[in-house]
């Protein structure tokens, strides 16, 4: 098994950008999941929380700037 350079998580936190990749990448992969399986996504919209059909849902784009459904 290989293993991930280590960084000083410090820098990581100052810098944010894994940061910020991880988040939309787990946004991506909840949207795609719940695309998979049809079940609404709940999101907070204008106060409260709503349930909206996955597909309504932009997919962001992953690291590569293509978004799943242009792969």
């Amino acid at each position: 098994m290989s293993r991930r350079p280590s960084r000083d998580i410090e820098s990581i936190i100052r810098d944010g950008t894994a940061i910020d990749r991880a988040i939309v990448a787990a946004r991506r992969r909840v949207i795609q999941r719940h695309r998979q399986l049809g079940v609404p996504l709940a999101i907070w919209r204008g106060g409260q929380v709503v349930e909206v059909p996955p597909e309504s849902v932009e997919l962001p784009a992953d690291a590569g700037g293509a978004k799943a459904d242009e792969r």
